[in-house]
């Protein structure tokens, strides 16, 4: 989360001010050590209840919106609404229900999360997996813990969970700001190692480009998604499955589907292996391996109209219209440098994903950081946008995934405005400037 909120904000926002980045993220360690051993009880109840409180009026507000307007907004924004309802609830403390709720559902997901990582680590073996493996024997402990009552009540889960991220925040904190203490001026957050080494193929020096203020242009950067059951003919349904992995066709041919990026009128950004991988169900889980083996030479598909006349029209569409296209241009003439595919690795999708990165630093607004931060650190889409995050990279990115990444990057890059909170400090703002007005300079 922390790593998207820098993204947003934009490198250079912090790149003087990585000192305080480094003391807030010292900060976080000593916040979150002290919330896993139960010293902060006295004072993290009434910070998660105020968190608790957003979260509730988002999901409400949200409910609302969709009342009022029932066919502008989706089944995926009512879901939600519902899920921020869901999560305020749990984390407002209520001493007579003793939290059992929250104890049931942070254990599951702790559950879940460190079986998924344990079989993406066994079976991709991308860079450092032994590392993902170890973190998912660790959620797993975690997850007993948070069952068993001991050595963490049932009534503390839901501060443990916070202490956990506080502490992984924390580190996260620290190692960018020795990042960005090295890095040039000008250039992009997504050329730092810890932000994007996996999606540039582990390159031991990853190329520098300079990232300039987001102009408003006008243009539309449109993403487009061939899900697997969109561009597999006669689908065998799976649920889960052929919406996030791949799908399975009639006659036993594997669809991953596809992404890609075009930014009118000559940047088109579709990776493809330059000769078709064989995606026969005995030979699939032998490609998904994530090591040098398995590389392949690639292709850059040269414009939309001509991969959807060579293959078919893409059936989901994800339009941005504040963004950074010279950042996107800079990105793109140092990564197509190297046409590299690897089906798990640097595929379509990773391809597609770093690009968004690319073209969105920065479009939150790089004037006054820290009020940018504490707006975005409230914001229930961006914990959901670095759910998803995480799961790609402990994964690999997929179709599916980008689809649902790109649909909340949209909705947190673009769509600040329409929160009540961001809403209610303009008006305070706007208030304050109002009342000096017309006490005049001498201040009436």
């Amino acid at each position: 989360m922390v790593r998207l909120i820098i993204l947003l904000i934009g490198a250079q926002a912090f790149r003087a001010r990585w000192k305080a980045l480094m003391a807030l993220g010292a900060a976080c360690l000593l916040a979150g050590a002290a919330s896993v051993l139960g010293i902060t009880d006295w004072y993290l109840f009434d910070l998660i209840d105020v968190f608790g409180v957003i979260f509730l009026i988002e999901g409400l507000v949200a409910l609302i919106e969709i009342a009022r307007q029932p066919g502008r907004y989706g089944g995926a924004i009512a879901l939600h609404a519902v899920a921020m309802l869901v999560l305020g609830f749990l984390a407002i403390d209520i001493p007579w229900d003793n939290n059992i709720a929250s104890t049931v559902l942070f254990g599951a997901a702790f559950l879940v999360d460190g079986l998924l990582r344990i079989a993406a680590a066994l079976v991709i073996r991308f860079r450092a997996w032994g590392g993902s493996l170890a973190m998912g024997v660790a959620e797993l402990v975690v997850a007993a813990l948070i069952w068993t009552d001991w050595p963490v009540p049932h009534r503390l889960t839901f501060p443990f969970v916070v202490g956990l991220a506080l502490l992984v925040s924390g580190w996260i904190l620290l190692r960018l700001a020795r990042e960005f203490r090295q890095l040039p001026a000008g250039a992009s957050v997504t050329s730092m190692p810890f932000f994007s080494a996996q999606n540039w193929h582990w390159r031991d020096t990853l190329p520098t480009f300079a990232v300039t203020p987001p102009p408003d242009t006008g243009r539309e950067l449109n993403v487009y998604v061939w899900t697997p059951t969109g561009s597999a003919s006669d689908p065998q349904r799976r649920l889960v499955v052929d919406r996030y992995i791949a799908a399975v066709d009639g006659r036993g041919r594997i669809s991953t589907g596809h992404a890609a990026m075009e930014l009118l009128p000559d940047l088109y950004i579709s990776l493809y292996p330059a000769a078709e991988i064989d995606r026969s169900p005995g030979e699939f889980q032998t490609i998904l391996r994530a090591d040098a083996g398995n590389d392949v030479p690639g292709r850059f598909l040269p414009s939309h109209p001509e991969e959807v006349a060579a293959w078919c029209a893409p059936d989901q569409l994800v339009v941005f219209r504040h963004f950074n296209p010279a950042a996107l241009q800079a990105f793109w003439e140092a990564y197509r440098q190297d046409a590299t595919y690897n089906l798990t690795s640097r595929n379509c999708s990773s391809t597609v994903a770093l690009a968004l990165d690319a073209a969105l630093e920065g479009v939150v607004g790089r004037q006054k950081p820290w009020y940018r931060f504490f707006l975005l650190v409230t914001d229930p889409n961006l914990w959901l946008l670095a759910v998803l995050r995480a799961r790609a990279e402990s994964m690999t990115w997929t179709p599916g995934l980008v689809l649902d990444y790109a649909r909340v990057l949209r909705r947190v890059s673009e769509c600040q405005g329409e929160r009540w909170l961001v809403r209610r400090l303009n008006s305070l703002r706007w208030g304050r400037r109002a009342t000096g007005a017309e006490r005049g300079p001498e201040g009436g």
